[in-house]
């Protein structure tokens, strides 16, 4: 019988391919023989205990760091062979940290994803203020941006990286590196609802880094883990969720009880 996901798969769009993709880091192996499809329109999560790859393989997918064998490819194209400009207006990064310290205003740090796009002073200025409303912070457009909160800055940082995305001509690739690790549980939730919808009413392909299991299991239709590099385990929440997967990755025994009305796992 064949589940959600693969008949979702059937249907959509490839926006990643990975192909035998190994990363080396110094003299030790981070990632072995990764092989992946990302498709457009599902929220692909990556899980796996501290060391596993996860950070590493996110940032393998926007040339962060060099790879060591294998391919990847943006919509049939070999990353290494687009235009920077053009491929920035399809792919983006939310990463874990931002560093900046100069006092721009909010609203000018969410300006900076205007940098590849075409649009004219109002049209740019519209758009800025429908991604902070997005992320609920137009009140804050004229804030410093170093005064704001960890969590703020967050919520900034993402409104900029949606601005970056608004002209793709393609399903918008969003990759998102633990981006509630700074957030309170409200807007967690808040965040991880808008990646879901984007993903299912606008088509992204959103891929996030999460170590929160029940919100990867609540948010995500496809989880990818990853233990010592590899990958052990990927599929829909209730296949890919199960106490020995869980046992062996984590070394922990849980318990797994479905949602009611759901087939979404539970861990406790």
């Amino acid at each position: 019988m064949i589940n959600q996901l693969e008949q979702a798969n059937q249907s959509s769009t490839t926006a990643l391919q990975v192909s035998d993709l190994s990363v080396r880091i110094g003299h030790k192996s981070v990632l072995t023989d990764i092989n992946l499809k990302i498709k457009a329109g599902q929220v692909t999560a990556l899980l796996g205990p501290n060391g596993a790859g996860k950070s590493t393989l996110l940032k393998s997918l926007c040339q962060d760091v060099e790879i060591e064998a294998g391919n990847i490819e943006v919509y049939g194209k070999s990353l290494t062979d687009w235009n920077r400009q053009l491929l920035a207006k399809s792919l983006a990064v939310l990463p874990q940290h931002a560093s900046l310290t100069f006092p721009f205003k909010v609203r000018e740090v969410v300006e900076m994803g205007l940098y590849p796009l075409s649009l004219n002073q109002q049209q740019g200025k519209r758009l800025v203020g429908d991604q902070l409303e997005q992320v609920a912070l137009s009140h804050l457009k004229e804030r410093s941006y170093p005064t704001l909160s960890g969590g703020e800055k967050q919520r900034v940082q993402l409104a900029r990286v949606l601005t970056q995305l608004a002209q793709s001509d393609k399903p918008p690739i969003l990759l998102l590196d633990e981006p509630t690790s700074a957030l309170d549980l409200a807007q967690q939730h808040r965040v991880l609802g808008l990646a879901r919808n984007l993903a299912h009413e606008h088509n992204y392909a959103v891929i996030v880094v999460l170590h929160d299991l029940n919100q990867a299991s609540r948010y995500a239709d496809r989880l990818v883990v990853l233990e010592n590099g590899c990958i052990v385990s990927d599929g829909i929440p209730s296949e890919t969720l199960t106490p020995e997967t869980i046992r062996q990755v984590w070394h922990y025994d849980p318990v797994v009880v479905m949602e009611p009305g759901k087939q979404t796992p539970l861990l406790f």
